[in-house]
């Protein structure tokens, strides 16, 4: 079949061979569907091609990959300011999906707005949810009984608007979407902080709160601060025990769990012909722990080969003849340029406790020793959204297969996430599965699983010092099991496979030998894998529930006695009055993560339920005031108790509150909660030296103010029990900075500087209580 650029050199040519004139044919004249699941909603190259043009005529210089892509999204191209790191962008994404846990309060808000169906494609995954404890099957079928109140929501809430339903068991949102959705140049945005995994198809993806779902959804356009762009070259080849995995872990070193923070990250250079489709997957994956706003890859071959083995063969060659706009032009500029040669890239280990601290594997078993992490493993687990494909299987399954044929069983206990039902039913085709389970391994559910803390572990005691490693994508302090005292590393699924048959952190497989059952010693070699099925993919079963056509009888119900759901009320407009005398609800110490402001694990059940998740606001910070958790200061009635509760007191009386926090304050999920909770429990205002990018959005969404110290430093000035009072808020614009007067016990007053990125129309959504708020209010007067 000729692609759309063939069609047009053989019609020009036979135009003027006949001596007729013509016009020039354009990309939009060939119509490709997004998605095989969705045969009438087509790629619009076009409108990329339409604005470009105008864009380079107003910058006249060459663009970033990231730039062309995000600007031939605008929503106006003749009028839209563009300056990196300065502008707000108005985008029109070309999708939407959700996963269960943050798609009930974004069904929920979306709801509330009463628009009847969704204005562009979107789809709902259930992944979040289903807890790791015994295996698969049964897991999953647990996960059904106790989540049927919210699955059956999910169902015909999607059903009722018009959304695609990827039922429990399907896999992950973010294997779901590069298997089936993601496409070359695309804008989509996910509420999950890991959406950036479609990188990997040359798609910008970003991870949102629900309310900026729901603006989608509701045809406005998506406001994104205009990022800047981090150039990594990669030059040489990858090879050996070196895996793509390893790319994003050593990015991390250098760049640090913010140093991405208000960027792109764009990868380039030769030495990206040498990484798998799904490999550039995992590195724009895990990007989001370098703070980014996404990472991508330019369009090649490799992503081509993946289109066509995922039955999508007329995307790429549609993908290929745009090609000119999926790559980036020559000289472009970067804000920052990182190189990396992958023939000297080794295997990384990064951790504990923050994915950017990063050790080569040489160095390894020098730094346990030296910081006295334990060195014997209790669990290795490979899989999750950022390390679960065919390939990432086929190698881990070699190393496997290795130690099984010297008669060895993992020393650690040894877990296998399988990304979608699609992987997971062809390497168990390809018989991997069986390999696996022949040495000791343990197949879990195509979920999330213990990534997000959904693991009911019972190995070792809660506060019990222990070490366990996984392919995963992070690992803050009790991310994975709510155990503190968890040492959890993250490294590539050949690393961690390698490592569960030494059971400790003292091992190097690029090195050492392990001892056979015959009591010889051997080496491993190399892995090696398949970066495709060679029999194809086995899509295994049908889990997927398309929108029907006829929509009006399905009813979306919800039980005003539930305890997993609860309709949203809105929250209460800006007064218009100076807010004086606030007491501090907590002075958080450190980082503090969207985890530590609204833990996941098994709060995630009440993910649809505002009022009952509010019970774990702020329950991980670490209270400057004593050093401890959940542990603060009522300053009415002198009381000691936990967070929640005493800021529904503040709330209960009338008395609106402030936190305090420190450096990257809500780096981590996309999680809107976090945001959602304060602001239920009567907040006003949160105060801080620095924001990650979706948390701060998200805080100004749901009408908080998101406020920082103009000069760091003033931090250190505030103590836990001052008074604040916030003035400049009659006068609240862009770019003018807000005054805290801070009132100590003592009676003395002192005045410091409060710097804000807000623009008019987030201003706005504070002046209305929120951004819904303004949305719903827009809608009855007919704006």
């Amino acid at each position: 079949m000729l692609n759309v650029a063939q069609k047009a050199r053989l019609l020009s040519g036979l135009m003027a061979r006949s001596g007729m004139a013509t016009a020039a044919p354009k990309i939009g004249d060939q119509k490709v569907a997004m998605s095989p699941l969705e045969p009438h909603n087509y790629i619009n190259y076009q409108r990329i091609e339409d604005n470009l043009a105008i864009v380079r005529s107003r910058l006249n210089r060459p663009l970033t990959l990231s730039e062309k892509i995000l600007y031939g999204h605008l929503d106006d191209p003749h009028g839209q300011d563009i300056e990196r790191g300065v502008s707000y962008l108005k985008l029109r994404p070309d999708r939407v999906a959700c996963q269960d846990a943050t798609a009930q309060m974004a069904i929920l808000q979306f709801m509330s707005s009463g628009i009847p169906t969704v204005a562009v494609p979107t789809t709902v995954h259930c992944d979040h949810l289903i807890e790791a404890q015994v295996g698969g099957e049964k897991d999953l079928a647990r996960a059904i009984a106790t989540n049927k109140e919210v699955y059956d929501f999910l169902a015909t809430a999607t059903a009722k608007y018009g959304i695609g339903f990827w039922r429990p068991g399907s896999g992950i949102i973010h294997q779901i979407i590069l298997e089936n959705y993601a496409f070359p140049g695309g804008l989509m945005i996910g509420t999950d902080s890991h959406t950036p995994n479609a990188g990997g198809l040359g798609m910008i993806a970003c991870g949102v709160g629900g309310a900026d779902a729901v603006d989608v959804m509701a045809d406005l356009p998506w406001e994104l601060k205009c990022p800047k762009v981090i150039g990594v070259n990669l030059t040489g080849k990858i090879n050996g025990w070196t895996s793509p995995k390893d790319v994003i872990l050593k990015v991390a070193g250098i760049l640090t769990v913010k140093g991405g923070t208000g960027a792109i990250v764009e990868y380039h250079g030769p030495g990206v012909e040498s990484l798998s489709c799904t490999g550039m997957a995992t590195i724009c994956n895990m990007g989001a722990e370098i703070g980014a706003t996404t990472s991508l890859f330019p369009y090649n071959h490799r992503m081509g080969s993946y289109l066509e083995a995922t039955k999508r063969g007329p995307i790429a060659d549609y993908a290929k003849a745009f090609q000119h706009n999926l790559q980036p032009d020559k000289g472009c500029e970067y804000d920052q340029l990182i190189e990396i040669n992958l023939s000297e890239l080794e295997p990384h280990i990064n951790g504990p406790f923050t994915p950017d601290l990063a050790t080569p594997i040489s160095k390894l078993k020098e730094a346990a020793k030296e910081n006295g992490w334990p060195e014997e493993i209790k669990v290795a687990l490979i899989g999750s959204c950022t390390n679960s494909s065919y390939e990432d299987m086929t190698r881990s399954a070699s190393i496997v297969k290795q130690a099984a044929d010297h008669g060895l069983s993992t020393v650690s206990k040894f877990t296998i996430t399988p990304g979608s039902e699609q992987v997971r039913a062809t390497i168990d085709r390809d018989g991997m599965i069986e390999t696996f389970e022949g040495v000791g391994g343990l197949v879990l559910a195509n979920a999330c699983g213990p990534c997000i803390g959904q693991w009911d572990r019972r190995d070792v005691k809660k506060g019990e010092k222990n070490t366990i490693v996984t392919s995963y994508n992070r690992n803050f302090t009790g991310r994975n099991d709510a155990n503190p005292a968890t040492h959890a590393f993250v490294a590539s699924p050949d690393i961690v496979t390698a490592l569960a048959f030494a059971g400790t952190l003292d091992f190097n497989p690029l090195t050492d030998s392990l001892k056979g059952a015959d009591g010889k010693e051997f080496k491993f070699t190399d892995p090696t894998g398949n970066e495709l099925p060679p029999k194809g993919y086995d899509p295994g079963q049908n889990t997927y529930q398309e929108p029907p056509h006829d929509r009006a009888s399905i009813s979306v119900a919800v039980s005003p006695n539930s305890d997993r759901l609860q309709l949203l009320k809105p929250f209460t407009p800006w007064d218009g009055k100076e807010p004086t005398d606030l007491p501090i609800l907590i002075k958080v110490q450190g980082k503090c993560t969207t985890d530590h402001i609204s833990a996941g694990g098994p709060w995630l059940k009440y993910r649809g339920h505002l009022e009952n998740i509010s019970q774990n606001c702020l329950i991980g910070a670490i209270n400057s005031a004593n050093g401890e958790a959940n542990k603060v200061k009522n300053e009415i009635t002198g009381e000691w108790g936990p967070v929640p509760q005493v800021a529904a007191y503040y709330r209960d009386h009338g008395i609106k509150w402030v936190v305090i926090g420190d450096s990257n304050y809500g780096e981590g999920s996309s999680r809107e909660h976090a945001a959602l909770e304060p602001r239920f429990l009567g907040g006003l205002a949160i105060i801080v030296r620095s924001f990650a990018r979706i948390h701060e959005t998200n805080l100004k969404k749901q009408g908080m103010l998101a406020l920082t110290f103009a000069d760091p430093a003033d931090y250190d000035k505030i103590t836990p029990d001052d008074r604040v009072t916030i003035k400049g808020l009659e006068s609240f614009a862009p770019g003018k900075n807000l005054t805290a007067e801070i009132k100590h016990p003592d009676g003395k007053t002192e005045e410091i500087s409060l710097a804000h990125s807000f623009n008019e129309g987030q201003i706005a959504w504070f002046k209305a209580g929120s951004a819904l708020n303004l949305m719903a209010k827009n809608k009855k007067e007919g704006k």
